[in-house]
């Protein structure tokens, strides 16, 4: 109902004085009483018009969280039951990317915005220029707690969980193969990957790619390149594409020369990844390890 009174004030009081605190007002009382958190169980359709792309202007315009977080709700939760799923949020976009700008983010803004994001996806924002999109998942930070699926062995999922992960997945995996994105995604998101890998949540769909190793190595993006080299390891060997122990070996023994720490994170990443999914860490890991330690004791000397 309150959905339906913003179409009726966009339609009829275009010359109100008052026309953006009605809206804001409507979109107040019918959704910020609802709990993000719970957003399955809010079950309801909403009538788009025409007259309801008044809204966006209106809405980001204003700078008020919580009424951008309105907004960002109502169409988050009819986005489950009416495909696509980015068919209401898309007209948003060119908003969603300037959000950043907003500091600081509510904590029910930030939460409904890192689902309209997963919800659009990665090609959904290509028309808005992908270095401001970049800028806006930077600035959200986005946490495994953030993607709405559980902490649990992807095997135990059920579909909604497996669906979310999926859809971030991809916009992680389209970034990766996408022109700037290995430089333009924060280390935040590196680390993300291999939280990923460390719950078993990748499978086959992350391969290895040499072209990000040659880019970060370029960048001497060490903190990323560890991230990188850690994800692949986890997922090795199925899904690691054409890349040899021999490879990773040195790899690693030129990333220690880098970042002297970095064997040290790895081991704790793969001991981790020991744990939660009851694998042994690989020999080959351990021994080349003990060769990079050995070769910083020997750069010491």
């Amino acid at each position: 109902m309150a959905y339906e009174w913003c179409s009726l004030i966009c339609e009829k009081h275009q010359g109100l004085r008052d026309r953006e605190s009605f809206l804001l007002l409507s979109l107040e009382i019918g959704f910020r009483h609802l709990d993000p958190q719970d957003w399955w169980t809010d079950s309801f359709g909403l009538t788009h018009t025409e007259h309801h792309r008044g809204l966006v202007s209106a809405v980001f315009e204003s700078g008020n969280n919580e009424a951008i977080a309105d907004l960002l709700h109502a169409w988050t939760v009819e986005s489950l039951y009416h495909e696509p799923a980015h068919s209401s949020l898309g007209i948003c976009t060119e908003h969603l990317v300037g959000l950043h700008h907003l500091v600081p983010f509510s904590l029910r803004l930030r939460r409904l915005t890192i689902r309209s994001v997963r919800l659009i996806g990665y090609n959904g924002f290509k028309g808005v220029g992908m270095e401001r999109f970049f800028r806006l998942l930077n600035h959200l930070c986005v946490t495994v707690k953030d993607t709405d699926v559980e902490d649990v062995d992807i095997k135990d999922m059920d579909a909604e969980d497996v669906g979310n992960l999926l859809k971030w997945k991809n916009i992680l995996l389209d970034i990766l193969q996408s022109p700037g994105g290995i430089q333009h995604l924060s280390h935040w998101y590196w680390e993300l990957l291999v939280e990923f890998a460390i719950r078993s949540w990748w499978g086959d769909d992350l391969v290895y790619n040499p072209q990000i190793v040659i880019s970060l190595t370029e960048a001497e993006e060490w903190d990323k390149l560890e991230c990188w080299i850690g994800t692949i390891w986890i997922i090795w060997p199925p899904g690691a594409g054409e890349i040899t122990e021999e490879d990773l070996g040195r790899l690693m023994l030129f990333l220690s020369r880098q970042r002297p720490g970095a064997v040290q994170k790895l081991t704790q990443r793969m001991e981790e990844w020991s744990q939660k999914s009851g694998k042994g860490v690989p020999e080959c890991f351990e021994r080349i390890c003990k060769q990079a330690r050995e070769a910083a004791q020997q750069d010491l000397l």
